[in-house]
């Protein structure tokens, strides 16, 4: 669905609470409680204002027939008791989902009419729901390389002063990792690919980087090959890292054009945008499979977000 077709069709709440349903219970509504199929859908009466006397709007549930629980399609998920409307949720989720190079809180609270801070916040329980998780690890030809994101500095002596290291696995015709760490040495870069990367690959292919160095590793088996940008060379035959240092270009002018800085704190969800997005750059409901996800991730309130360390994007092993 593109942003027109959300704005025709999930432009009341009735229509969206029926899109959501569709999009959490595909094979039809299932109890919350003890997963029967057998649900009834009843009215209950709005609550009664007791200064004014009038009593709000009408509200759609199910009723489970055998253990009598009463839910909504928003039940449990991050939708539950939201202050904002959902054709809101939909369109600030279509908004992020379709911009390739992402869209600032500020932008995103422009187009809803909201304040910054119900942006912010909007916009990252969306991304909550963009982290993958129990992925299969990468094959084929995989190519690695890393960047650094953080304050401006002169010279490259000091090069993670106020900058953490972002290590960028791709595979090639595959999908692409990014991983945030505090450091570029080489245990920290060789537990990311580890996790990252099969044993088995065909092939690994990195810059001249002396952290690059797999000889006493589970991967001595794995063809390395290195590209000599220093000495520009960035093409030899197959060996080459073009295509992971493209996706890295394509976040790296979304970090400039559309968000212009982003914090240490929470780059690592930043990040699962964006890969997310580009791994999932040919489905043609994105839309639909980022609500379902969002159904299924739970919330995150915001005292959890701002606390300190709220994500931790690498733990490296004891």
């Amino acid at each position: 669905m593109n942003l027109l077709d959300i704005y025709k069709e999930l432009n009341t709440e009735t229509k969206c609470l029926t899109f959501l349903e569709h999009m959490r219970w595909p094979d039809g509504v299932k109890c919350l409680s003890c997963e029967s199929l057998r649900i009834t859908r009843i009215t209950a009466k709005g609550r009664k204002n007791r200064k004014t006397g009038k009593r709000g709007p009408d509200r759609e549930l199910y009723q489970c027939n055998d253990c009598r629980f009463q839910f909504t399609a928003t039940t449990g998920t991050v939708y539950h008791d939201t202050h904002l409307p959902l054709s809101k949720w939909f369109l600030a989720i279509a908004l992020i989902t379709e911009s390739r190079k992402g869209i600032s809180a500020n932008q995103l609270a422009r187009a809803l009419g909201v304040q910054y801070r119900t942006a912010w916040y909007l916009a990252h329980r969306i991304r909550k729901a963009m982290v993958d998780k129990d992925r299969p690890k990468l094959k084929g030809i995989v190519e690695i390389d890393e960047t650094y994101i953080g304050g401006k500095q002169r010279g490259h002596r000091s090069k993670l002063k106020n900058k953490d290291v972002v290590i960028g696995v791709r595979e090639r015709g595959g999908e692409v990792r990014y991983v945030q760490t505090p450091d570029n040495k080489a245990d920290t870069v060789y537990q990311v690919i580890a996790d990252n990367v099969a044993k088995d690959a065909e092939a690994i292919m990195t810059d001249e980087s002396p952290i690059y160095n797999f000889e006493t590793t589970q991967f001595h088996n794995v063809r390395h090959e290195r590209i000599k940008h220093k000495d520009k060379i960035y093409v030899r035959g197959d060996v080459h890292t073009n295509t992971v240092e493209s996706a890295f270009s394509l976040f790296k002018r979304g970090l400039t054009g559309a968000f212009h800085k982003v914090s240490l704190k929470h780059l690592q969800r930043y990040l699962e945008e964006f890969s997310f997005r580009f791994n999932n750059r040919k489905n043609a409901d994105l839309f639909g499979m980022t609500v379902r996800r969002m159904a299924l991730a739970g919330n995150l309130p915001y005292a959890k977000l701002v606390e300190e360390n709220a994500f931790t994007p690498f733990v490296r092993p004891q």
